[in-house]
Order: C-alpha cells, then sequence, then structure tokens
C-alpha cells in the first residue's frame, strides 16, 4: 500500500515506537495524529515534527477514547490508518505473591482490549476512505512467551490471534490489516532487561518497508528466526528464548 498522502492514527505516538513510526511517516508527507497519556510528551514530539497533531487520551477509559473517536471524525474524516501502538509491560515470575492478576488485568485492557475496542469504532471511518489500513503492533512474545514478561506475553498473543482473525473477517472488504512483531526493542519500559535490543528507528523503517510491499505479517529482527525455530519446534524455541539449557 502506499506510504504517504494518508492521514494516520497512532496512539503512544509520544515515544518509543510510536513517536519513530510518526517520525517515519511525517517524513514521507503524510498527516499524522499521535495519541497519549501525556500531553507534555506529546506536543514535545509534535512540535519536532511536520504536520502532526495531537490528541490526548488515555485508550483503556471509555470516555476518552468515545471524545478521540469523535474529534477523528470532526477534524479528520479522510483517516485512512490505524496503528494500535499503545502498550505497557510488567517484569515478575510467576510464583507465589507476584500479584500476576493485577498486572494482567492492566496489560490486557491496553494491549488487547483497547485495540479491539478503537478498531471498532474507527473501521466504519476507515471504509470510507482509499486505501484504509489497521496496524497492530504485537510482538515476538506473541509467538513464544516469555518468563519475565508472563503476562505481557500472553496479552500480545490475544491481540495476535484478534488480527489475524480481523484480516480474515474483512478479507472481502477494502481494509487491510497488518500486525508488526518487533524483537525487545529499546524503550522505557525495557530499560532494566540487560539483554540486546533493537533501536525504536530501526523497527519503524521495517513497519514503513513492510506495508510498503503489504507483508501483512511482519517479523523484525529475531522475531522471524524464532517464527521460524517455533515452526521447527515449539519447546526448542521455548527453552532458547528462557534459556533452558
Amino acid at each position: 500500500m502506499k506510504t504517504h498522502n494518508n492521514t494516520i492514527l497512532i496512539t503512544g505516538g509520544g515515544s518509543g515506537i510510536g513517536l519513530e513510526t510518526a517520525r517515519k511517516f511525517s517524513a514521507l508527507g503524510n498527516k499524522v495524529i499521535i495519541a497519549g497519556r501525556n500531553i507534555e510528551k506529546l506536543n514535545a514530539a509534535a512540535d519536532s515534527m511536520d504536520n502532526v497533531s495531537v490528541i490526548q487520551c488515555d485508550v483503556t477509559v471509555e470516555s476518552e477514547l468515545d471524545a478521540l473517536v469523535h474529534k477523528v471524525g470532526s477534524l479528520y474524516p479522510d483517516l485512512n490508518i490505524l496503528v494500535n501502538n499503545s502498550g505497557s509491560a510488567y517484569q515478575y515470575s510467576l510464583n507465589e505473591n507476584s500479584n500476576a492478576y493485577d498486572g494482567a488485568r492492566k496489560e490486557m485492557e491496553i494491549n488487547y482490549l483497547a485495540p479491539v475496542r478503537l478498531t471498532e469504532k474507527l473501521l466504519p471511518f476507515l471504509k470510507k476512505n482509499a486505501t484504509p489500513a489497521v496496524i497492530n503492533i504485537t510482538s515476538v512474545v506473541a509467538i513464544v512467551p516469555w518468563a519475565v514478561m508472563p503476562t505481557y506475553s500472553a496479552s500480545k498473543a490475544a491481540l495476535q490471534s484478534y488480527t489475524r482473525l480481523l484480516r480474515l473477517s474483512l478479507s472481502k472488504s477494502n481494509v487491510k490489516v497488518f500486525e508488526i512483531l518487533p524483537p525487545l526493542v529499546d524503550t522505557e519500559f525495557s530499560k532494566n532487561i540487560p539483554v540486546e535490543k533493537m533501536p525504536p528507528s530501526a523497527v519503524a523503517d521495517a513497519i514503513i518497508n513492510g506495508i510498503a510491499e503489504d507483508k501483512f505479517e511482519i517479523r523484525i529482527g529475531f522475531s522471524d528466526h524464532f517464527y521460524n525455530l517455533n515452526k521447527e519446534s515449539p519447546e526448542k524455541a521455548f527453552n532458547a528464548l528462557n534459556g533452558v539449557a
């Protein structure tokens, strides 16, 4: 699909993958709207780019999400690409006293339920415009769960399943559905994890190149390695990612 002359909404657009993707799309001559909770961070990001607008919104709060949808419908009726990028992750082990339920609830709300709700509400707008697309950011841990982030892995697996079924459901429409599977990326929530990380700008480049080629599952960096290893042996892939001898 075309990577220029689009109107694009990116959730979680104030930092990390969302911010770098906004930069790339802005440089290609697109109209970009970045959404997130921190208005100062959003404004600072928008000031560093051309043709970028901001909408403050916590996508897990239905009233705020409804306000975002209303504003998009009023101010950006030509919206044709939605990037579901907002996310959160918690590091802990699934053992006694880990408070897994609380972490899982928060992760499922922002990583899975919010994209489902926002996509459903914006699909009528997307379908009215040329070359519409939904781009969902999942993760390598949607393929192989990681013990360091157990319920984050589960939330991204849920989003992956939803994304595949959304693509199937919309196969006879004009809406394209992309899944982005990055490895661990050098962002704020991963700063304390002592492993090699990919720069967000490299992920953004892969997103642009992948959608330009209509590559609907964009596996980035070692995500592709683990995808192929998992096809060969799920046990081998799981043990490799989790450091099991």
